[in-house]
C-alpha cells in the first residue's frame, strides 16, 4: 500500500474574518508572536509547529454555526480560556472535563470563529 495518501496529522487550521489586519493584531496578542506569513490574502502564525491561517472574507458574518473546530493544546485549560474571554472572545463552551483529565472549551472570537483550547495530560508534542 502507499503510504503518499496517509494523513500526517493536522497542520493548519484556517480562520475566516472580515477584517484581516484587526484580526492579525487580535491573534498576535492571543498567540504572543508575530504572523510568520503576512500577505493581504493570508496571515498565518506557526503555533507549536501547526499552523492557524486567517483569510480574508469581508461579507463573512460574526454570528455563524461553528465549522470543524480545531482545538489547539494549551497548559491549563482555565487559565487559557479566562485569558481569551479577557481580550476579548466570547464565551461559547466553558471549560469542562471530559473524561481521563482532558479538559476542553471554546470561545468565538471577535471575528466570529469558535476557537477551542485542550488541555490533554495524556498528549504531548515538541514545540
Amino acid at each position: 500500500m502507499s503510504s503518499g495518501g496517509s494523513f500526517g496529522g493536522l497542520r493548519t487550521a484556517i480562520y475566516a474574518v472580515a477584517d484581516l489586519q484587526a484580526a492579525k493584531v487580535w491573534y498576535a496578542d492571543v498567540l504572543e508572536r508575530a504572523a510568520y506569513f503576512d500577505e493581504e490574502f493570508y496571515v498565518g502564525f506557526n503555533v507549536g509547529g501547526f499552523e492557524l491561517g486567517l483569510v480574508p472574507e469581508p461579507d463573512v458574518p460574526l454570528d455563524r454555526d461553528a465549522a470543524g473546530v480545531a482545538f489547539w493544546g494549551v497548559p491549563n485549560a482555565e487559565e487559557a480560556y479566562a485569558r481569551l474571554l479577557a481580550l476579548g472572545a466570547a464565551d461559547h463552551e466553558p471549560v469542562q472535563d471530559v473524561g481521563g483529565g482532558v479538559r476542553i472549551g471554546a470561545v468565538r472570537d471577535p471575528f466570529g470563529n469558535v476557537l477551542g483550547v485542550v488541555e490533554n495530560p495524556h498528549f504531548r508534542f515538541e514545540e
